[in-house]
């Protein structure tokens, strides 16, 4: 496998929060806010999107660890970015630096990893 990722890459993806996204639809909680699991979806989201289209066909990448602080509440109906920086690559493994933003600011801040794996192999461990 010879894949060429290197440190450094940005990417960001951009949500408006809806009731699909709340806390109550997760059963993570019994208000109406944006729920730490719907921003943890979103920041691992964010962390694959940025280097899924760097990887040969066949291949992707699968989280392995997740470290995340959730510092405030966010409403639903309000947009709420993510934002990832992957800090460093060693060999297959991938960490990325994580925040969550709505429009009062910081919501979320942390680490997550990831791993390359090639799906068909991966998949196959699984039987």
């Amino acid at each position: 496998m010879d894949i060429k990722i290197s440190p450094g890459i940005k990417h960001h993806e951009e949500i408006i929060s809806n009731e699909t996204h709340c806390a109550l639809a997760f059963g993570s909680g019994s208000v109406n806010v944006f729920a730490t699991p719907a921003m943890i979806a979103l920041l691992e989201k964010t962390a694959h999107e940025s280097v899924q289209p760097l990887l040969p066909d066949g291949f992707t990448t699968v989280g392995t660890e997740v470290n995340i602080k959730h510092l405030k509440a966010t409403s639903i109906g309000k947009q709420v970015r993510s934002d990832s920086y992957l800090r460093s690559v060693d060999g297959k493994k991938l960490l990325f630096e994580l925040h969550a933003w709505d429009d009062k600011g910081l919501i979320g801040i942390g680490t997550h990893t990831r791993i390359i794996v090639e799906e068909k192999v991966f998949m196959e461990k699984l039987k």
